[in-house]
């Protein structure tokens, strides 16, 4: 059985949303793509007719799209500012989503997701791709397995670049109502992993956020932060879109009193260590970098999620999942704001960061 499925918003990300349904082709059907720019969406149409043969109908207007009968669930891949409201009012028609990074940029619009996809038992699945990365599952199944013993600290450190032409190409780059800094946008990713592999449940964050080299930009380009996890585990954050003059690294490290493993390349994509007794090495530190930082995750991500819809089961990253993430990345400009260590649960907006001056 084929899933007949929408692609909403159809610019810098979309080109690896269609490479996953492309990939996944025996599980899903692209009916319809949107796209205020129509234009976008005729382009992202026309790519698909090419690779499958058929081509989706093109929408300007994203409610049209939910009116289709015929559409079992929708991708969301518009700014992430408009994430939590096309989220909220594709399960008012009772679709299925698959909404890239960030799920909300507030807490309460969290739960609010979290809370409806239970109530109207519909599936969200979070585009946190980078679990899919081979490395990162060889991790997870040394965590699942207990291999590490006991787990003690980890940190993760994004060195990437993005320069002024990167925030020129779209308005809701690098504002706190639409997007955030480089926690937010480029980092979130990292920390999602980071939690994913310390338990997942924070207890309280202290965290600093500076903008050092974007003054035509209100949001971070530098954040550190340190998360405490219900677990007893400490997570290290690290942060920067100012390396010189591209990208260089994202590094997952984490430690146990068995183990210890670094992951790294341009997007956690290759084992730089890997020890534990009686093992030294591994295959994948010879993995070649992938051609962007979006890697290759959406293609397994798309055929976890249409098997969860139709298994019936959750995704392999839920609305849940992919909340916490999100709230680490919260709490530290929170404290950042505010000065002080964030408890958990608590609540706060990207909004309240408006007037900041780091």
């Amino acid at each position: 059985m084929k899933l007949r499925m929408a692609l909403v918003g159809c610019g810098r990300i979309s080109s690896k949303h269609v490479e996953a349904i492309e990939r996944n082709r025996h599980l899903v059907e692209p009916v319809a793509v949107c796209d205020i720019v129509e234009e976008k969406a005729q382009r992202t149409a026309e790519i698909l007719e090419k690779k499958l043969g058929v081509k989706p109908e093109v929408y300007t207007n994203y409610v049209d799209v939910l009116r289709r009968s015929d559409v079992d669930f929708v991708s969301i891949a518009t700014p992430s500012g408009l994430h939590y409201e096309m989220t909220m009012q594709a399960m008012e028609f009772g679709k299925h989503v698959l909404v890239e990074k960030p799920l909300a940029l507030d807490t309460k619009h969290l739960r609010e997701i979290v809370d409806t996809s239970k109530h109207k038992k519909l599936k969200v699945g979070v585009c946190h791709q980078n679990r899919f990365n081979p490395p990162v599952q060889e991790l997870r199944k040394k965590i699942e397995t207990g291999a590490f013993g006991k787990l003690f600290h980890g940190a993760v450190s994004v060195r990437w670049n993005r320069s002024e032409s990167y925030y020129r190409q779209d308005a809701w780059r690098g504002t706190w109502e639409q997007d955030g800094g480089v926690l937010m946008n480029q980092s979130i990713h990292g920390i999602d992993l980071l939690q994913w592999m310390l338990g997942g449940k924070p207890k309280r964050v202290f965290g600093l956020i500076k903008n050092l080299n974007h003054p035509y930009i209100p949001v971070e380009d530098l954040a550190a932060g340190i998360v405490e996890f219900e677990s007893g585990c400490v997570g290290i954050v690290e942060a920067t879109s100012n390396v010189f003059d591209r990208n260089l690294e994202e590094v997952l490290t984490i430690f146990g009193e068995r183990g210890t493993v670094k992951i790294g390349g341009l997007a956690v994509n290759r084992i730089l260590v890997w020890r534990f007794p009686d093992e030294d090495s591994h295959p994948f530190m010879s993995l070649p970098d992938p051609e962007t930082v979006y890697g290759h995750g959406h293609g397994p991500l798309y055929e976890d999620f249409c098997k969860a819809i139709l298994e019936d089961r959750k995704p392999y990253i839920d609305a849940e999942s992919g909340s916490r993430a999100v709230e680490i990345v919260l709490a530290i400009y929170k404290s950042s704001l505010e000065n002080r260590w964030v408890e958990f649960p608590f609540d706060f907006s990207t909004t309240e960061m408006k007037g900041w001056r780091g």
